[in-house]
């Protein structure tokens, strides 16, 4: 039997939705869409901090299930607004300048609240050996 571990961060939308923050099945890990929501609760108004956010409770879903962000294979950007690409790019290339993963990045008309920029999501493979 494959073992399944899963993380929460709390997200309101996390118990209505039915889903969780990230998952790992085996070698796989996959992150669900996050947005840069501020551990206040609150959100930064510019692009380059809500993406910072966004990955950094991305990389710390990966480190409650043993995995670094290194592991990262590939990536998936929604952004409501595309003009905004650059200051994404940059907080996204801050983390991942070194080992670069696959990414997209995708116009989208809305996401869950108006507040929010972008929504990231994350998929990783952990070497088992």
């Amino acid at each position: 039997l494959m073992s399944v571990q899963r993380v929460s961060t709390g997200a309101e939308w996390e118990p209505i939705v039915g889903y969780a923050r990230a998952v790992r099945m085996g070698n796989m890990v996959a992150v669900s869409g996050t947005v840069g929501r501020e551990a206040d609760g609150s959100t930064a108004p510019t692009a380059f901090r809500q993406a910072e956010r966004a990955l950094e409770i991305i990389r710390d879903a990966l480190q409650e299930l043993g995995v670094p962000i290194e592991h990262v294979f590939r990536t998936r950007t929604f952004i409501t607004d595309i003009s905004l690409w650059p200051e994404v790019g940059r907080a996204h290339g801050a983390v991942f300048a070194a080992h670069r993963p696959a990414t997209s990045m995708v116009e989208v008309s809305k996401l869950i609240a108006p507040q929010y920029l972008l929504e990231i999501e994350a998929d990783a493979l952990v070497c088992i050996e």
